[in-house]
This record gives C-alpha cells, structure tokens and sequence, in this order.
C-alpha cells in the first residue's frame, strides 16, 4: 500500500503531473512521460506493480474522458475499431502478465530507435496525416491491422512508453486518418489497453484505489482541455505536437537506456 505520509505538497506535485499527463494523451498520447516518472519519483520504495497498477487507474479515466468529449464533434468507423479495441484489450492484458515475470528493463534499448523511425518517418512524409480519407479494408489489410494493434497492445500492457505515438502513426498509414481522427482513435484503443492491464493489476492487488481515483479526476480535467485544444486547432497543430512529444520520449527513454546500460 502506498504510504502518503501526510504530505500534501508530494501529492500536490504528483496530481499536477497527472492534470499535465491528461492533457497531453489527450491530443497525441505521451502523458506516461508526465505521469509515471512523477509517481515514482514520489513513492521511489514502493513495488514497481503497484505503481504501473495505479497509473493504469489513473490513465483511463483521463483517456475515458477524453474519447467522450472527442466523440461530441468527431465520428469514427467503429465497425474497425470495435474488434481492434477488443484484440488491444487481451494483448494488454497478457502483457501485464508479464511483468512480474520478465523485466521490462530489458526492452529500453529498443523503444527510442522504434520511436526515431516513428519521427522520421512522420518528418520524411509531410503531408501524411493532413487529410482524412478512411480506407476500405481488404480482409488482408484488416488482419495487418489488427495484427499490429495486437502488438502494440501487449507492449502497453508490459511496458508502455511510446503506445499513443505508435498507435497515431497506424491509425494514420493504416486506415487514412488525419491527425485529429488519429488521436481519437488511438485514444479509443488506448482504453481498450489501459482495461486490460488494469484488470490484472486488480485481480492482483496492485491498485492503490485512492490515489488513482484522484489521479484519474486530474488526468480527465487535464483529458478534456487537451480536447478543446485539439478541436479547436487542428490537424497540423497535433501533428507538430506530436513531432514534439515524440522527440521528447526519444530523449527521455534513450536517457533511460543509456543510464541502465552504464
């Protein structure tokens, strides 16, 4: 069990962290680079699990009120979605599974070199993303999709840093999305993700309830800004956003990797 200890300013700190965090998921995913550093910087002896586990609670409720606010003025194919957040649900929730077992430590190394291609490849393509024409599915087409998205699941489950950025990057190669549609659909995924784990976390009591029941509140009011913004603005305001947060999560996960291998 987490230990607050009465310090209000820690706490003060850490839902500051997740109102960020909110706010940027919201508009291009990345808000993990907020919030899991804040928690374990705040509650360094306590079990990684419990951790992983209450940021999952407080990253659905933030992901939960964002894709409700998004789907006021933006429409998606759910007839897609619905069975790709039905595959992201068991993927994630298998790779929770995993971290117990296996450490995903071992996987730092390979996040910022994924993440490079993932922002050069959105440099090299300028105009990707800037419009929204939805792709008719082959049945071939449809089984890459939900075979990547199975993959990206359980690597959100397991680890994590990087799943919004990944997720975009399909939704716009893959089904033809723009930007905005893009962050509405991995923002839907998302949630399919974050349930997953956070029913194996549950079952094994790695939740501090408390703490992410108002993590969550910080996280949705943050969620919901983020929204406002990104429908206010645009698709070239989340694409250059994006840019921004995926440079930032190759710094801070190279950084990570560098470190371990020290």
């Amino acid at each position: 069990m987490i230990a607050l200890d009465g310090n209000y300013s820690t706490l003060a700190i850490v839902l500051c962290a997740a109102f960020s965090a909110g706010f940027i998921d919201a508009i291009v995913g990345g808000g993990g680079l907020i919030q899991v550093p804040a928690l374990f910087a705040a509650y360094g002896s306590v079990p990684p699990a419990l951790l992983l586990g209450t940021n999952k609670l407080g990253s659905i409720c933030g992901t939960l009120g964002a894709v409700a606010r998004y789907l006021r003025v933006v429409r998606l194919p759910w007839r897609m979605l619905l069975p790709a957040a039905a595959v992201a649900f068991a993927a994630a929730l298998g790779g929770a599974s995993l971290v117990s077992r296996v450490s995903p430590a071992a996987f730092r190394p390979l996040v910022p070199v994924m993440l490079g291609g993932v922002l050069i490849y959105v440099l090299w393509h300028k105009d990707m993303g800037t419009r929204h024409a939805p792709v008719v599915f082959s049945r071939r087409r449809g089984y890459l999709a939900l075979a990547t998205i199975g993959g990206i699941g359980f690597y959100d489950g397991f680890f994590g840093p990087g799943t919004g950025s990944f997720l975009m990057l399909l939704f716009i190669r893959l089904y033809g999305f723009d930007f905005l549609h893009a962050s509405v659909g991995a923002r839907s995924v998302n949630v399919a993700t974050n349930a997953g784990a956070l029913l194996y976390f549950g079952i094994h009591g790695e939740i501090h309830w408390g703490l992410g029941v108002a993590l969550g509140a910080c996280n949705a009011m943050g969620g919901v800004l983020g929204v406002h913004t990104a429908v206010k603005h645009g698709s070239k305001y989340i694409r250059v956003v994006f840019i921004a947060i995926v440079a930032a999560l190759i710094a801070k996960t190279g950084f990570d990797a560098w470190h371990l291998l020290r």
